[in-house]
């Protein structure tokens, strides 16, 4: 699911044809067992491990998931990323309920469909947050319950159902994978009755890990079949061992590792020292690796439609290394939402009445109403129908705040109607006393008139969070 480098001969990721082979050798496609209970809550943490962040998909039936803990990915690729994805994968996604949405059961339910012209659509959402990683000395665990689509043989042919993190320099870059690393807790393909667990890194192609294979194993789901039951996919990162270690399970039973020698620098430290991971849900039609299973191009005439992947809960769980980082609180504040019409771009502008984000979350500010937080590098938010009238603006001012630590700061920037185009104004700002200690911070801007989609982009040499906004606003 992730885009491919740039250098031309790479392939898209997650391509793992190595294992085509063995699969076809072992593979079980019977739907043996019974299912097993269609809902469970999130697991209570075990003793000495921490809740950091979950969600329970208990929303009333036919609405999207939550604003607060997903954003949902549209269209077929990022904006300047690689087409479909960078992986080959045919469908477009979408925000609409058909595709993506609770099923009022305790379940997010993911579903690809097709058109009467034969044109697929299905969902993509990824964590707001992306700073998932293991404390110094501790242990992260990704978990998720999920049931694979429900579909097997030559209906199943070009499905890709997925649960996975990506390095948080992905966002606004979209071309430094694998090195960013890339952590597959469950993939896959064509209604094979097999789990994958996966890990990319390094450099493509070859590199440490392998690429554009990466280094990866699978087994059968445990009783039932994936297709049929639920079952519980784990990813363990242990940064309390030495050599550190990766670990896959499938309803507790580990199947993968990977150590942290098996890496080696400098590409372990390129995947472990940024700011952590989003986790991703999506289930693809086509590309590289079901159609390297299947050894022909997927999805074909006889392939069904609607078959859902459902998801009753995902949790990041922490064990030792220190106090967990600050998890959201289970009913957010209400965001401002976003106007519908012009917005005075000489007027001040709530910073979280963005259209649209990429990797902040909003919180309640000190001075009252809301800020956008957890801003760091790549993250950016969306302002649409900015009207600047005929006369420029001189400069802009933005009302922020930041806790960061020593030696962290980063660039607040104005960008107009991309967030890849070159900045028109920005400010550096690095700790202001307190992540609600509040300060008004000027930047200059080149002239714009008219009415215009500005971007704040948010630039960092860190890794760190490093800015807290509360609202801005242009002057003449």
């Amino acid at each position: 699911m992730t885009p491919a480098p740039a250098a031309p001969a790479a392939l898209p990721p997650r391509r793992r044809l190595r294992l085509v082979v063995a699969l076809v050798a072992t593979v079980t496609t019977g739907l043996a067992g019974v299912a097993v209970s269609a809902n469970a809550a999130v697991p209570a943490p075990a003793p000495g491990w921490s809740l950091v962040w979950a969600d329970d998909f208990t929303g009333a039936a036919n609405t999207l998931p939550s604003a607060a803990n997903w954003i949902i990915d549209t269209g077929t690729s990022y904006p300047g990323g690689p087409p479909n994805w960078g992986t080959g994968e045919i469908q477009t996604y979408t925000n609409s309920t058909a595709n993506v949405s609770h099923d009022g059961a305790g379940n997010l339910r993911i579903t690809p469909l097709r058109d009467s012209a034969g044109r697929w659509t299905s969902a993509r959402i990824e964590t707001v947050r992306s700073n998932f990683k293991a404390p110094a000395g501790g242990v992260l665990a990704i978990e998720g319950r999920l049931q694979m689509p429900n579909v097997t043989g030559d209906a199943a042919l070009g499905y890709w159902p997925a649960f996975w993190s990506l390095g948080s320099p992905y966002r606004g870059n979209y071309h430094n994978w694998p090195g960013i690393g890339e952590f597959d807790v469950m993939e896959n393909v064509n209604g094979i009755n097999q789990v994958w667990g996966v890990l990319h890194c390094g450099v493509a192609p070859g590199g440490p890990c392998n690429e554009n294979n990466g280094l990866g194993n699978f087994r059968t789901c445990p009783g039932s079949s994936c297709q049929s039951a639920f079952h519980t996919y784990r990813f363990e990162w242990d940064a309390s061992v030495s050599p550190q270690q990766l670990r896959w399970y499938v309803d507790g039973q580990q199947y993968h590792t990977v150590t942290q020698n098996q890496i080696g620098e400098p590409y372990w430290s390129q995947m472990t020292s940024h700011a952590g991971y989003f986790l991703l849900l999506n289930v693809a039609m086509g590309g590289g690796f079901p159609n390297g299973v299947a050894g022909f191009t997927t999805p074909t005439a006889a392939t069904v439609p609607g078959r859902p992947m459902l998801v009753d809960y995902v949790a990041v769980y922490q064990r030792g290394g220190g106090t967990p980082p600050t998890t959201p609180p289970t009913t957010p504040p209400t965001t401002t939402p976003p106007p519908t019409g012009v917005r005075d771009a000489y007027s001040t502008i709530q910073a979280e009445s963005f259209n649209a984000q990429n990797g902040v979350t909003v919180e309640a500010c000190s001075e009252g109403g809301q800020n956008i937080a957890a801003v760091g590098n790549g993250n950016w938010v969306r302002f649409d129908n900015v009207d600047f009238g005929s006369t420029p603006p001189r400069d802009f001012v933005a009302r922020v705040a930041s806790g960061a630590a020593g030696g962290v700061s980063g660039l607040v920037e104005v960008r107009l109607d991309s967030p890849t185009s070159p900045p028109i104004g920005s400010f550096a700002v690095a700790n202001t006393g307190g992540w609600q200690s509040w300060r008004s911070v000027p930047g200059n801007v080149s002239s714009v008139t008219g009415r215009r989609t500005v971007y704040l982009t948010f630039t960092s040499g860190q890794p760190a969070d490093f800015v807290n906004v509360n609202w801005f606003q242009f002057r003449r």
